[in-house]
């Protein structure tokens, strides 16, 4: 039960979004038993983002957050893809877009703790 939250300096349109989405769907399955049908993707676009002191304008700040735990390489590769994926859409630049992952032991839903 993955959770990819993008927090964007920069305005996405509604088309953009949905495609970012689908993209973010596909590439879940870099991560070991993680399937798009349990991902959960939030984007905060036009959001304020200040790097070194300095607001910047073309910034990406993604959090994956794992139920479980995943191998480092496959991380790796999913930042790696995640990198790509904003750069060619998004036109961010790889050296701005920074992703964090959280493995996380107690995941509640449906009223329980998984």
């Amino acid at each position: 039960m993955p959770f990819i939250n993008s927090k964007l300096s920069i305005s996405l349109t509604k088309e953009k979004e949905t495609h970012i989405k689908q993209e973010l769907g596909k590439l879940i399955s870099l991560i070991p038993g993680k399937t798009e049908q349990w991902l959960m993707v939030g984007f905060e676009d036009n959001y304020n983002i200040f790097f070194g002191g300095e607001k910047n304008h073309n910034i990406a700040f993604v959090e994956v957050k794992l139920y479980g735990s995943a191998p480092k390489n496959n991380k790796d590769r999913m930042v790696e893809a995640i990198c790509n994926l904003y750069e060619t859409e998004l036109s961010i630049p790889k050296a701005n877009i920074f992703v964090t992952f959280q493995e996380i032991s107690d995941w509640g839903w449906n009223g329980r703790l998984l």
